[in-house]
């Protein structure tokens, strides 16, 4: 994959991160989420984009976000 594609499918994943309703989904959009950070580090790797590090930032906090909902309120 190219470059401008992993941005443009992260920029998507960040706008409709709120439509993964089933817990099926939350799990994969966070893989998803995961795989798109390391191909986009690849590239930050060498380049060392300020860009990129700020799309890798808002994917990660959606990763957060998801993750946090995965595993659901900690009760007493």
């Amino acid at each position: 994959m190219t470059i401008e594609n992993l941005i443009i499918e992260a920029n998507e994943l960040v706008e409709n991160y709120k439509t993964f309703k089933s817990r099926n989904e939350k799990i994969i959009a966070s893989k998803r989420a995961k795989e798109l950070v390391l191909g986009i580090n690849e590239v930050y790797k060498e380049t060392k984009d300020s860009e990129l590090m700020d799309v890798m930032k808002k994917i990660t906090e959606v990763k957060i976000k998801l993750e946090k909902r995965l595993k659901g309120r900690l009760t007493s």
